[in-house]
């Protein structure tokens, strides 16, 4: 695969949104004008991206070829087997990962991307190597019969690499890169059904899932876990936690980490999936992202859903839990997978 970094200057020509709930809008030079139809939501969808590169940096021009596959180990569960490999992101670049088969097939199978909360060991967690049993998911999707691939995001696990050497100018958007490549990787499988590919993720992992989604729509569906809110009411608009190296710096450097300022909002991130189905754990005592600025952004994204005809495609739920995927909630999760992933 070849990669090209854009120019480094940034996208600019996306208008500004003040009002990022009302999503059923579209701005010009000539002033406002309502969303009505698909095509004018188009307008406003791909205002959003160009505002999330202006924060995140731009994509990379991608060449979409199956990234090379090298296999470091292989083990054989009960159900499936657990291999872990490295892909090739780009030139000189393998990304760590574990990948995960089921033993019994008939046909092609649906595919799971499973990506890690922040936590050192990173993609080990999700495959069940970790000792939080809540977060074992892409083991429990392989032993419902997905193929899941567990990727290590920047500077996690086995992955050390200084992002910003390498023009990058967010990990966020780096993160992006490795998790549509796996997206290329899982595709090319020929146990893998190409038309069925989701994505899950907890916290770090559950907005890493939304962006992934958002630049990549072969992702048919999206598990969302603890992973986002209104950057209004995260941390009571403080984004100090989205603007260090491990995210995205511009949120300091250029809007001086004030939501007001900011180019997008999760608000429009969700708006942007529609109208793919996405399934939300967002329990009522999350700490991180208090529920009132999910509710938020679930109320802004509906109405595109509905204009699409698809408003029981977005789910939320809110368990009486914290900052946790609950067994029951992730029960709920698989079902919501298996009925857009699995008929």
């Amino acid at each position: 695969m070849i990669v090209t970094l854009l120019a480094l200057a940034l996208c600019g020509d996306a208008p500004f949104y003040a009002d990022k709930k009302n999503l059923l809008v579209w701005l010009d030079s000539a002033g406002a004008h309502p969303v009505r139809n698909r095509g004018d939501w188009s307008r406003r969808r791909r205002h959003i991206l160009d505002n999330m590169q202006a924060v995140m940096g731009p994509l990379p021009r991608l060449t979409r070829t199956p990234p090379e596959v090298r296999m470091l180990d292989e083990t054989r569960l009960e159900g499936y087997t657990r291999r872990k490999i490295t892909y090739l992101a780009e030139p000189g670049d393998p990304v760590p990962a574990y990948l995960l088969v089921p033993h019994e097939r008939k046909g092609k199978l649906p595919a799971v991307v499973c990506l890690h909360q922040t936590v050192r060991i990173g993609k080990a967690e999700p495959v069940g190597l970790g000792r939080n049993e809540n977060l074992r998911y892409a083991a429990e999707l392989a032993a419902r019969g997905y193929v899941a691939l567990a990727p290590d995001y920047p500077n996690f696990g086995d992955y050390s690499i200084d992002v910003y050497s390498r023009g990058y100018q967010s990990a966020t958007m780096k993160g992006i890169v490795n998790h549509i490549r796996a997206v290329d990787l899982l595709s090319a499988m020929p146990e893998v059904d190409a038309r069925r590919i989701g994505a899950i993720g907890h916290s770090l992992g559950g907005h890493n899932t939304l962006f992934l989604g958002v630049f990549d729509e072969r992702v048919r569906v999206l598990v969302t876990s603890c992973g986002f809110n209104s950057f209004f009411k995260y941390m009571r608009g403080d984004l100090t936690g989205w603007s260090h190296r491990g995210y995205m710096p511009r949120i300091s450097s250029a809007y001086g980490k004030d939501p007001a300022r900011m180019p997008f909002d999760f608000t429009e991130v969700l708006g942007a999936l529609a109208p793919r189905p996405a399934f939300i754990n967002a329990p009522a005592g999350d700490s991180n992202f208090e529920v009132s600025g999910v509710k938020d952004c679930v109320e802004a994204a509906m109405p595109v859903y509905r204009l699409f005809g698809a408003g029981e495609r977005l789910v939320a739920v809110h368990p009486d839990a914290g900052h946790e995927f609950p067994r029951a909630v992730r029960e709920e999760a698989y079902a919501f997978l298996d009925r857009w992933l699995k008929r």
